[in-house]
């Protein structure tokens, strides 16, 4: 098994489950590590990692990295950071999956996927790279209807802009009230 380090580009990062329904666990991006679990001795990595657009990545046999790791502490602290920023995001989203109503869901992912790939644009905070509406449903543990249905309003009240596989936050201000309605 092998490690990886995202140089260019964007990865998706599925699971499915037992009756065949994917789901989008997270996107990775530049200086993002894919393989991690092989680290931990893993026999079969715990989801498919797919490219959503051109990626070029960096690799290293995930036995010589742990060999490396035993020598240099200051690298086995990073891996543990990391493990543990991974293990903390996950978190978050399994609490908002359990408690949170759906519309705080879809726009606390907005949100943080526009903090992980967004860029500036005339029209607001564009996430850079394709982005299906099925993609959020996926993300946010919801239907494709009610993602749809979320994103029309917010786009009549002015807060998003949503097109084929493309969205822009274009009052981020006014999506994060959203996100953190009580």
């Amino acid at each position: 098994m092998w490690v990886y380090v995202v140089v260019v580009g964007r990865l998706r990062v599925t699971q499915t489950t037992l009756d065949g329904q994917q789901i989008i666990i997270r996107y990775l991006g530049p200086g993002d590590v894919v393989g991690y679990a092989a680290l931990t001795g893993a026999v079969a990595p715990p989801g498919a990692v797919t490219a959503v657009d051109d990626s070029h990545l960096i690799g290293m046999p995930a036995a010589l990295l742990r060999e490396v790791m035993s020598r240099h502490s200051r690298i086995a602290m990073n891996a543990v950071a990391l493990l543990g920023g991974r293990y903390h995001d996950l978190q978050v989203r399994l609490r908002e999956l359990a408690t949170e109503k759906v519309e705080r869901r879809i726009a606390h992912t907005l949100l943080r996927l526009s903090q992980q790939a967004g860029r500036r644009t005339a029209r607001g905070v564009e996430i850079a790279f394709p982005l299906s509406r099925q993609d959020l449903a996926e993300m946010t543990g919801t239907t494709l209807h009610t993602v749809s249905r979320t994103l029309s309003g917010w786009e009549t009240r002015g807060l998003v802009d949503s097109g084929r596989r493309r969205v822009v936050i274009a009052d981020s201000r006014a999506l994060a009230e959203v996100a953190e309605e009580v």
